[in-house]
């Protein structure tokens, strides 16, 4: 049978001593919501399902984020940019609390409230790290109390496709415009590969020079964003844009820029600079899709840009009106 104290003018404590089982102890602002509680712990232990939630309760969202940094996000090569994101949720209040008092209420505040500033689309990302963190403090942290309050609310929807390609002109003010940056030739070598190839950012700085194979008109990637790895074929373009570049002692081919960050800034300011609005790096990987679809069945498009399903053609193939008539005849 628990036992309850009353601890100050508003403050019932519970404490539930069985044997075979750690003393739980917890404190409420109301004696029917101790006895409540004491009910519930009871009756679980009762039938067997009962679960400690001691260190559930002990470990802070903080210093779960700071573990799992350390321990998972580190293995992943979007490790910058998931770092980035884990510092924004250390700064939020909910890093706090235990991971045992964080509920789905919580994290429906955190969307409602991260509206006002960020795309659906960031706010997915941000989510996904604290799912992903209750599933590996549940399977291999040993925390087998927890509930994972990202699968009790409703995600944002995915905000829409882009679709955004080269407009008339933009292809050359842009490379014009990267030719006098601070980082040229580097910045112009990015762009121009995004465009003739088709390759990611994080992919196109990855790149050495022994990976590089000129005569072969290719470039083998061994691990790509989605951890497969790849044979790039290399337009004439793309050769003529390598042999030009010079080596850096690092062996690295884009050696201006140590992230996708760096390099998405360097960009955002030469697009200014060719006045073009609406324009991202990964859009030239759009525009590459939609060039090779024109010469490439749906599963060739799939290898050369490095998609698991066919549905990917999909979201990156946008062909303009006079192409698809060209087609038509």
């Amino acid at each position: 049978m628990a036992t309850i104290i009353k601890r100050g003018s508003y403050q019932f404590q519970a404490t539930i001593r069985r044997k075979g089982y750690p003393c739980q102890t917890k404190t409420f602002e109301t004696k029917r919501d101790a006895e409540s509680w004491a009910r519930a712990i009871e009756s679980e232990m009762d039938s067997g399902r009962y679960v400690s939630t001691k260190e559930a309760d002990r470990t802070t969202l903080h210093e779960a984020l700071t573990r799992y940094a350390h321990e998972v996000s580190s293995q992943k090569r979007s490790h910058r940019t998931e770092a980035r994101r884990i510092v924004v949720w250390q700064k939020h209040p909910l890093a706090k609390l235990p991971l045992s008092q964080i509920r789905g209420a919580d994290i429906a505040t955190y969307i409602r409230e991260r509206r006002e500033f960020v795309s659906s689309g960031t706010i997915r990302l941000d989510l996904a790290i604290i799912s992903h963190l209750y599933t590996v403090a549940l399977q291999d942290w040993g925390l087998e109390s927890l509930d994972n309050p990202v699968l009790k609310i409703k995600k944002p929807a995915p905000g829409k496709a882009r679709e955004r390609r080269l407009e008339a002109g933009e292809e050359e003010r842009l490379l014009i415009a990267c030719a006098t940056s601070k980082t040229a030739p580097w910045l112009g070598a990015a762009v121009g590969l995004a465009i003739e190839t088709g390759m990611r950012a994080s992919e196109i700085l990855s790149i050495t020079w022994p990976q590089v194979r000129l005569q072969d008109r290719a470039i083998r990637l061994e691990k790509s964003k989605n951890g497969d790895s790849r044979t790039v074929p290399l337009t004439r373009g793309a050769v003529k844009i390598l042999e030009d570049l010079p080596r850096s002692i690092d062996k690295r081919v884009i050696a201006a820029f140590c992230d996708s960050n760096g390099l998405g800034c360097a960009f955002s300011i030469v697009r200014k600079r060719a006045n073009i609005e609406g324009l991202r790096f990964h859009d030239l990987r759009h525009e590459a899709a939609s060039r090779f679809a024109r010469i490439f069945s749906a599963q060739e498009l799939a290898k050369v840009m490095g998609w698991r399903t066919l549905q990917m053609a999909l979201r990156y193939y946008h062909p303009r009106l006079d192409e698809l008539l060209e087609k038509m005849g």
